[in-house]
């Protein structure tokens, strides 16, 4: 058979999402907040990030973060450049204080551990793997100081509920750092079950990359303040006390990003006036409901991460039949500016990963549904 021109399949004007924004990072950054930043004029870009309107947007994320998170007294939020990525390297340097155990079930929570393997001043992790669309589960250990879990596997669409390790019914001694970039704001979570929940803004914050954020418990700060005194050397850029120290003065160490801070305080007021985590993680689940749901109807496709009580309701990974050609689907969207529903690269499945983010409305989740049951039908015509 002659190959299909996916120029010539149309979907219809009704069928389009009103946004068709899905991806999972960058994601979707709500409109009003960009007019919001654009009527700040002269006043916010381009000043000076130790001065008064920049620190008052900082002041406004890490209140705001308290708020969403129900933080506890004594927790305190930091912030610094460079992304999840850098704060890798940051808790390897100020974090770890020998050995650490990770769980690792997909590309970015493997990098971590890889990182931690790589450094000369900690001993080799324990490293707990899955295969793809699995997960694991940690193991409490006397030797382990920080136990790394991740919230949400971008890479998968594989999510797991937030729980200290035990042993014998006691919580485990080590600290409990969690990678939350693509799940925080968007899952619920109790925060007396982590010591550092981190993660960038660039998911269900709607704001751009560039920044980590960490809310760290009390005793995550008396590591970060006893492994600083050790006499451990840090570069100054990923040392975690400096960060702290800034933090409390409403700023950073380095300059950052102030359209990037701007949008993720925006999307916190936001989420705050709409009813905080409970209305976030709602919208989220309601979204992932409409997904699976239509995924198991549909004839040609089926989630891909098979224990429903491990898929994400932030990042839904969608596998199809053989006769059906994701990537293709995936390029009829596009044209039609439905955009960034291919599959994570390294995965290499005949699959979608659609975001799910607060700022995404379950309406428009149901839109891209019939849009590719669509695209499907006319594949096979």
């Amino acid at each position: 058979m002659p190959p299909i021109d996916l120029t010539a399949i149309d979907i219809p004007a009704y069928l389009i999402p009103t946004d068709g924004r899905f991806g999972s990072g960058p994601s979707k950054v709500r409109p009003e907040h960009v007019r919001h930043l654009a009527e700040t004029g002269a006043a916010y870009l381009g000043t000076s990030h130790r001065q008064p309107p920049v620190k008052a947007v900082v002041r406004r994320v890490r209140e705001g973060l308290g708020a969403l998170f129900s933080l506890p007294e004594g927790y305190e939020v930091l912030l610094g450049n460079g992304g999840t990525t850098a704060f890798w390297d940051a808790a390897i340097f100020g974090l770890i204080d020998a050995q650490s155990q990770h769980l690792v079930f997909g590309e970015f929570s493997s990098k971590f551990a890889a990182g931690a393997k790589a450094a000369p001043h900690l001993k080799d992790p324990d490293v707990i793997e899955s295969p793809a669309g699995a997960r694991p589960h940690a193991v409490a250990d006397a030797g382990v100081d920080l136990y790394a879990l991740t919230h949400n596997e971008t890479s998968t669409g594989v999510a797991m509920e937030i729980r200290r390790p035990a042993d014998g019914g006691a919580p485990a001694e080590g600290l409990v750092a969690v990678d939350a970039t693509s799940a925080a704001g968007g899952m619920q979570v109790d925060p007396s079950e982590f010591d550092v929940y981190y993660f960038a803004p660039q998911k269900c914050f709607g704001s751009d990359g560039g920044l980590w954020v960490a809310c760290c418990s009390p005793a995550a700060v008396e590591r970060i303040e006893r492994v600083s005194g050790s006499g451990r050397w840090v570069p100054p850029s990923l040392d975690l006390k400096i960060a702290l120290d800034n933090s409390r003065l409403d700023q950073t160490y380095n300059t950052p990003a102030l359209a990037t801070l701007f949008l993720l305080a925006e999307q916190l007021d936001w989420m705050l006036g709409q009813g905080g985590l409970e209305w976030t993680a709602g919208r989220c689940d309601r979204s992932a409901e409409i997904l699976y749901t239509w995924a198991e109807r549909s004839g040609f496709a089926r989630p891909f991460v098979e224990t429903p009580r491990d898929r994400s309701p932030v990042v839904g990974t969608i596998d199809f039949v053989d006769e059906v050609d994701a990537a293709a689907v995936a390029k009829v969207l596009r044209r039609h500016g439905v955009v960034d529903t291919e599959p994570y690269r390294k995965l290499g499945r005949n699959q979608l990963r659609i975001a799910m983010f607060p700022a995404i409305d379950p309406e428009d989740v149901a839109a891209l549904c019939a849009c590719i049951t669509h695209v499907v039908g006319a594949l096979a015509s």
